[in-house]
């Protein structure tokens, strides 16, 4: 189990979102008749309290969701956490590939090895004031193959779970990252309310984050089907216009063809996105479900000025909806930060925190 010392706790809590707890996280757990439809939740005060802890969010990408932490060139050191504490953020995003770490039989036993250091990385992040999500991340055998994979995935949020069971509240878990292929939304909205109440048993209290299909589509929201839990928050990704944001992107077939696509916040272009976040924000609303952010970013091939642009808009529309955000990311291909000189790239930054 992760030992907490009480100075890493935050008071977060307040009287009201004490009470609603109390009186109806138990009653609100998962049923058979909760997977299968969809309806608002009954009280959301407290998750949306929460989610205001993930206004200001930044992913620690290309480290730890990397099969293994340096692959990708990426190693979180505790001076980046620093730095992205001191610099006005109020929580990071963990992307963590799980599945590389654990036994390929039952009991799926995680690497206590990787646990240490996933709990170092926290540990820097509560130390620094920051809010941190657990995501499981590139779980691609799932999203390939689901029935063959589910039962693992679920052993590993098990071991997850219990392991952080005394976490402060200041811990989320994110279910899974963009959910996609042959892992549909039917079968997405029954594995995640499993896994909820799986999670429930050990954190009954603890904020859980999830996603629709589609590699966490806005427009597949109304896909997504969240058990009568009141301490969720729905999250969502934004990489749109995606011959923008992915122009050159090593990892996208054809994109060197994109190279030299701009954003110039054009009234057209501008409207478009408004439009997409209306509809992401009129789900939240119409489910009782705050919103998340949980990816957004351009790649470092596009143009400065267009990321500047870009970026500040979707953080302005976003903020404007009510909507937290995460994004993509810290010191890699789309990062705000050059881990070569140790300094914020001064544009990116204030398009996110203005100064």
């Amino acid at each position: 189990m992760m030992k907490i010392s009480a100075n890493r706790c935050f008071p977060l809590i307040t009287l009201i979102s004490s009470l609603l707890i109390l009186s109806g996280c138990n009653k609100n757990r998962p049923g058979d008749d909760d997977i299968v439809k969809n309806e608002p939740a009954s009280s959301s005060l407290y998750a949306t309290a929460m989610n205001a802890h993930l206004a200001r969010t930044v992913n620690l990408g290309n480290a730890l969701e990397a099969p293994h932490e340096g692959d990708w060139g990426m190693i979180i050191r505790k001076e980046y956490i620093d730095s992205i504490a001191a610099a006005g953020f109020t929580a990071v995003r963990i992307p963590i590939k799980w599945s590389a770490h654990a036994d390929k039989v039952p009991p799926y036993t995680v690497d206590p090895a990787f646990f240490t250091r996933i709990d170092e990385v926290v540990g820097w992040c509560l130390d620094a004031g920051l809010n941190a999500i657990i995501d499981f991340h590139h779980y691609d055998e799932l999203t390939s193959d689901p029935e063959s994979h589910k039962e693992r995935w679920l052993a590993i949020w098990r071991q997850i779970s219990q392991h952080f069971s005394n976490a402060p509240d200041s811990i989320f878990f994110e279910l899974l990252n963009e959910p996609h292929d042959a892992l549909t939304a039917d079968l997405w909205n029954r594995y995640l309310a499993e896994a909820i109440d799986l999670i429930r048993k050990d954190n009954p209290t603890r904020i859980l984050i999830a996603g629709p299909v589609q590699w966490n589509a806005f427009d597949k929201l109304n896909t997504l089907v969240l058990p009568q839990d009141t301490l969720l928050i729905a999250t969502f990704h934004y990489y749109l216009p995606f011959h923008f944001t992915h122009q050159g992107a090593e990892w996208v077939d054809g994109s060197n063809a994109w190279m030299g696509t701009t954003w110039t916040a054009t009234d057209e272009e501008k409207q478009n996105l408004e439009d997409d976040f209306e509809t992401a924000a009129s789900w939240g609303q119409t489910y009782n479900r705050p919103l998340f952010l949980g990816e957004f970013g351009a790649y470092s091939k596009a143009d400065s000025l267009s990321r500047i642009l870009w970026t500040t808009f979707v953080r302005e529309t976003a903020e404007s909806k009510g909507i937290s955000w995460a994004y993509w990311e810290f010191g890699a291909g789309f990062g705000i930060y050059d881990r070569g000189t140790n300094s914020w790239r001064d544009g990116l930054l204030n398009a996110l925190i203005p100064h």
